[in-house]
């Protein structure tokens, strides 16, 4: 059987290096809650809205397969459900996959995170190049050799400030 458990890339990779992985969930550790949270795949999603979704660091899914741990693991209730636990450290071993998710919590290849992250990046700043373009030539049409230079510095104003909208939308 597969379970699921979000970890943070940093907290992977100190337990690739370590040999054991011992974040129970985010910003807490085994020793202090007891066991590892873990996920069905259909409880990824929502354990990511809930706990995750204004993390800013990189995310990662590992899956476990529960056949190669350790440790003991359980299902235990939590409110009107159950969810895996773990009760002791996490090999790496016992992690057959981890996939990269992305903003909303999906997983995707790390071409395709990396593309989304790049164009979040980037985006805002082509927005404010065109715009500043399209100011300095409809600037050009004027009379005023300063007309050039004046549309493209509102161009530059109208563009910068839809890029902070761009980004404050984003978080």
């Amino acid at each position: 059987m597969q379970i699921f458990h979000i970890a943070t890339a940093g907290d992977w990779e100190a337990a690739k290096a370590s040999g054991a992985y011992t974040t129970s969930t985010l910003g807490r550790t085994l020793d202090e809650e007891g066991f590892i949270h873990a996920s069905r795949r259909e409880q990824v999603k929502p354990t990511f809205t809930r706990y995750y979704g204004d993390v800013h660091e990189p995310l990662l899914l590992l899956t476990i397969e529960t056949d190669r741990l350790d440790v003991p693991w359980r299902e235990d209730p939590v409110g009107d459900d159950t969810f895996p636990h773990l009760y002791g450290a996490l090999s790496p071993s016992a992690v057959v996959r981890t996939q990269p998710l992305d903003r909303r919590g999906g997983t995707g290849s790390l071409t395709s995170v990396f593309v989304q992250e790049m164009a979040w990046r980037i985006g805002p700043l082509l927005l404010v190049m065109i715009v500043s373009g399209i100011g300095a030539a409809l600037g050009g049409r004027s009379e005023s050799e300063w007309g050039p230079f004046l549309g493209a510095m509102v161009g530059l104003v109208v563009g910068g400030a839809a890029a902070v909208a761009v980004l404050r939308r984003r978080g």
